[in-house]
């Protein structure tokens, strides 16, 4: 019943409209003072990891640069191996498993298939069967997206979409919510095959911005494909992109290539570094 509720009121909202506002808001040069109150007002609300930021709190000069922290330097150490995928982002897992027959489970009772995810069924032929891991950040959590393994990045294709929040009310009532909400894929060729991170937007995320490239989402921009001629490189590890408020992060791989780690069940954390399987191609 609360469920519906809230989906109810969340259905009436100019999710847009509104995302972009609260994005503004956080970056709006000279309110320095009441940046400072927000940070500390919603440091203390989420329980956020303060010690773990690279900078102290009165060194950023908005809520939107301190919501975009850098860790740190060597506070997430990368698991070892070339074969051996890592958690791209600090989070907790929302769902993992197989995509049999090409569909996704996104919550009990629920799924949606990959080819509406990705929006390209050919490339939803070449994930079918493969695993696949739905990882969710909270608000306290860091929010930067990084490389699951070595590799070179062939492209990307965002998605404009709805911005439907994430948590788990929407993910229990909304119909394939995260094939419906706006979305970046980027596609990395890996030592163990193709790999699929896809960076999934959300009310009050008023944007996703890729570190290797200018895209900036939520801005009015049309969909938009970019396959690069020279693959561009990046260590297991090193900065995808960002989120500007939280969201959420699935990661998809190719049939017979990885084994996800038992310990990926719902809702267990896992930290940006962390090895979540193995290959076995």
């Amino acid at each position: 019943m609360r469920d519906a509720a809230f989906l109810a009121f969340v259905k009436l909202l100019p999710k847009k409209p509104l995302s972009r506002l609260v994005g503004t808001a956080t970056r709006v040069d000279g309110l320095q003072g009441a940046h400072q109150a927000a940070i500390r007002t919603f440091c203390k609300q989420y329980d956020v990891a303060v010690d773990e930021a690279e900078l102290p709190l009165e060194a950023y000069p908005s809520f939107g640069a301190f919501f975009t922290r850098k860790l740190k330097p060597g506070l997430r150490p990368i698991a070892p191996g070339e074969r051996v995928p890592v958690s791209p982002v600090d989070g907790a897992v929302s769902q993992a498993g197989v995509a049999e027959a090409g569909r996704l489970i996104q919550a009990k009772g629920r799924d949606y298939s990959l080819a509406a995810l990705l929006g390209d069924s050919e490339e939803a032929e070449r994930f079918a069967g493969g695993a696949y891991a739905t990882l969710y950040l909270s608000p306290r959590d860091y929010h930067r997206i990084h490389a699951p393994l070595d590799g070179t990045i062939l492209g990307y294709r965002y998605v404009p979409g709805h911005l439907w929040p994430v948590n788990r009310p929407s993910v229990r009532g909304v119909p394939e919510l995260f094939a419906v909400n706006e979305r970046v894929i980027i596609w990395m060729d890996t030592p163990v095959g193709r790999v699929a991170v896809i960076a999934v937007g959300a009310t009050c995320v008023g944007r996703i911005r890729l570190s290797f490239d200018d895209l900036v989402t939520n801005s009015g921009g049309p969909p938009s494909r970019v396959r690069y001629d020279l693959p561009r490189p990046i260590a297991k590890g090193a900065e995808l992109g960002m989120f500007e408020m939280g969201s959420t992060v699935i990661l998809v791989f190719e049939p017979g290539k990885v084994a996800l780690d038992s310990s990926l069940v719902p809702d267990a954390p896992v930290r940006l570094g962390q090895a979540i399987g193995h290959s076995i191609g």
